[in-house]
């Protein structure tokens, strides 16, 4: 008798739970952003600047907190989208392929597969993207370089077309880390725009060819949404949901913006530095379409810091030299995109 009351136990705490995930997958699909905050093995890699992140390095990097990370950040990426996890999921601060196939080994019930290329930056951190292969069909993956001025390497900008299984739709999926305010915000700003540059060149070439693209732009920025970078020089703006509007880009993290809302703290202020932004053909009312409003900065309460000077943001995995074990410095940042009639 125990073990039969254990059995509808677990059937009538787990099969709700089930059931909203598989109409999740079926229906629907959840787009999430997250700056890992220096995902690096422990390994020494010659030929980047690694060193910071070494088990002889001041942070003292080794297997054990590495192990840690990993499991933070899955314990992070399992609870999005109501605990199923995101159908894409575009990281940065990766240092290569193989920290992000051990981080799928400690996701659950999902079957990610990696997009990935390597990047020029001088620290060996690269940008990435997760999608699950029982929604997604990969069709291209492309690395789009970016010069900037000064010729200090930055990173690429990860161009990969995802096939959506049920609609048949290809989405354009960009993921960018914008070069850092390092030097100063005015200083490097010239960085930022040069990033938003090559971007709108891309996009400018997708347009030509294939003017109903599906596109979603991803990333860290380094800029907020009415930055220069973004605003002007890539042409996303703030928008209403069900009103008409004259931007080919729209970006949905800017009413968050508005309310002083952000996914980074820095200086006890919140910065909206991650963002997701789309194109006008998830708002025409056709085949895959943006689900209103549902754009929001993800904070689970365990990932909350309850005191300090970081109190209300996310717990980072060091303050300084000082190991905490937490997460990342950022919060994710997620939206949810049906299909249309559903």
């Amino acid at each position: 008798m125990r073990i039969i009351l254990r059995v509808i136990f677990i059937l009538v705490f787990f099969l709700p739970f089930i059931s909203n995930c598989q109409n999740v997958q079926r229906d629907s699909f959840y787009v999430a952003n997250w700056n890992l905050e220096n995902l690096f093995d422990t390994i020494d890699d010659p030929v980047k600047d690694d060193k910071e992140f070494l088990p002889d390095s001041p942070h003292q990097w080794n297997d054990e907190k590495y192990e840690q990370k990993l499991s933070n950040l899955a314990k992070v990426i399992n609870y999005m989208n109501n605990g199923c996890g995101p159908d894409i999921l575009s990281v940065e601060e990766v240092e290569n392929i193989n920290v992000l196939k051990r981080l799928i080994y400690e996701l659950r019930d999902r079957d990610y597969i990696i997009a990935h290329r390597d990047s020029p930056d001088a620290r060996g951190i690269d940008v990435g993207l997760l999608y699950d292969r029982s929604v997604f069909d990969i069709d291209s993956l492309a690395a789009i370089h970016v010069e900037l001025p000064d010729h200090y390497p930055t990173r690429d900008i990860l161009h990969v077309v995802l096939i959506h299984k049920k609609s048949k739709e290809k989405i354009h999926v960009y993921v960018n880390h914008w070069p850092s305010r390092r030097g100063g915000e005015q200083k490097s700003n010239i960085n930022r725009i040069t990033a938003a540059e090559v971007l709108k060149s891309s996009l400018d070439t997708l347009a030509s060819t294939s003017p109903k693209s599906n596109v979603i732009i991803l990333g860290d920025f380094n800029d907020e949404p009415n930055n220069e970078s973004i605003e002007q020089h890539l042409g996303a703006k703030d928008f209403d949901c069900g009103s008409k509007t004259n931007s080919s880009l729209v970006n949905l993290a800017y009413k968050k913006f508005s309310n002083k809302e952000g996914s980074y703290l820095f200086g006890g202020k919140f910065d909206m530095i991650d963002q997701i932004i789309i194109s006008t053909t998830f708002l025409d009312g056709k085949r895959l379409e943006y689900d209103c409003n549902s754009f929001d900065v993800i904070k689970p309460p365990f990932m909350i810091s309850q005191e300090g000077n970081r109190k209300g943001g996310a717990i980072p995995t060091f303050r300084g030299n000082i190991y905490v074990g937490g997460y990342s410095d950022h919060y994710p940042v997620g939206a949810k995109f049906r299909m249309r009639g559903k």
